[in-house]
């Protein structure tokens, strides 16, 4: 019986070997939407972050104003520009450029938040909703230390496995605004660390060095409105 076992042991063994200890699962990058910038040194430029809700069936225009993200949290949004019409459901991103119009077309209130790089000139004007239906939730002071050239500016969502340790330092070359869309991240730089729970709005400049660590359940998900030199990584890891 024993020399049975043994012999059964050993054939399973070189049947199903021992598997080597499993690596972490990578995070996910999509890019939702992108445009280049001929140049981000012609005036300073700012990042502003609304929320805006149209009324179902509702219709505004921007006919003017800075280059912009939308990113819709709930309901459906149509947004045409000249002879381009997209269709967005919950989750989805896609550029706002000037002369757009946005239309709620499902039977509920199309919920979005907006990113918008901006000159002083144009901090103020934003996506008519109507009053109330229009909320900053982040203005940053004049960004530092762009430098002359093109740029992209890109929406990009980023998600993290659940348990997924914490990322090497790094910093960004240009800078970037986020939103956690879902779960709940950590956030550390200079030796301090923050719980980021989905709905807070984070800004990155350049010279911030830091790490982001995903320690739930669920996936982390980021959304990311990026700049960056263009032919230059949005991302720089430090040694």
């Amino acid at each position: 019986m024993r020399v049975t076992a043994l012999v059964v042991f050993l054939l399973t063994w070189l049947v199903f070997p021992a598997s080597a200890p499993s690596q972490p699962a990578a995070t996910v990058r999509a890019v939702l939407a992108s445009a280049r910038l001929p140049s981000v040194v012609d005036a300073p430029r700012s990042f502003v972050v609304r929320r805006i809700t149209l009324a179902a069936k509702q219709t505004v225009a921007y006919p003017r104003g800075p280059v912009g993200m939308a990113l819709l949290l709930a309901g459906s949004l149509e947004i045409e520009s000249g002879a381009d019409r997209r269709q967005l459901a919950k989750g989805e991103g896609s550029l706002i450029a000037p002369g757009s119009t946005l239309r709620a077309t499902g039977a509920d209130p199309a919920v979005l938040v907006h990113f918008a790089l901006a000159t002083t000139g144009e901090l103020d004007r934003a996506i008519d909703a109507g009053s109330g239906n229009v909320v900053e939730l982040f203005r940053t002071a004049p960004l530092r230390d762009l430098q002359p050239g093109p740029y992209e500016f890109s929406l990009v969502r980023v998600t993290f496995p659940s348990r997924f340790p914490m990322n090497p330092p790094h910093r960004r070359s240009g800078a970037a605004m986020y939103y956690v869309l879902e779960g709940t991240g950590t956030f550390t730089s200079g030796g301090n660390t923050e719980k980021k729970p989905a709905g807070i709005v984070h800004f990155e400049p350049h010279d911030l060095v830091h790490q982001w660590a995903n320690p739930g359940d669920v996936p982390l998900v980021l959304i990311q409105a990026n700049i960056s030199q263009e032919g230059v990584p949005a991302v720089i890891f430090l040694k």
